[in-house]
């Protein structure tokens, strides 16, 4: 048996800008589906928000997002989680703080720390907080 947990990201008419800048990141492919595509309201307002989206990548990497339903409460709270990338290799732990980093609030800067070699934390310009850091080496 095998059991794998996936974030799950939620918006308000962000999700599609979200996903593809996620994948601008990360890389990976981009799988969405519209409320349109779907046949799930009535209101065509509505039709390109997504249902269902998802970016993942061949390393493992794999985050997932929608748009809120419409009339459903949509309140993104401000420490409610956080997104935690945790990898052995600097150089990619680096590219992706400089690319999330676009148009982002550092909260603590990519430096080394009592943990780790790097360690950082960022809300994005979508208003999700990342933490970010480089294994230890072990001995």
């Amino acid at each position: 048996m095998s059991i794998e947990t996936t974030t799950h990201l939620n918006f308000d008419g962000d999700a599609r800008a979200a996903l593809d800048f996620y994948a601008s990141v990360f890389g990976g492919e981009v799988t969405a589906a519209t409320y349109g595509q779907m046949g799930a309201l009535d209101d065509p307002a509505w039709a390109d928000r997504i249902v269902f989206g998802q970016v993942s990548t061949d390393a493992g990497f794999r985050i997932m997002a929608f748009d809120v339903w419409p009339g459903q409460p949509y309140d993104q709270g401000s420490n409610a989680f956080y997104v935690f990338v945790h990898g052995d290799d600097t150089a990619e732990i680096e590219r992706y703080w400089a690319a999330l980093s676009d148009g982002a609030e550092v909260r603590q800067p990519l430096e080394p720390s009592a943990w780790a070699p790097l360690a950082g934390q960022l809300r994005d310009r979508f208003g999700v907080v990342w933490q970010l850091d480089v294994a230890a080496p072990t001995e």
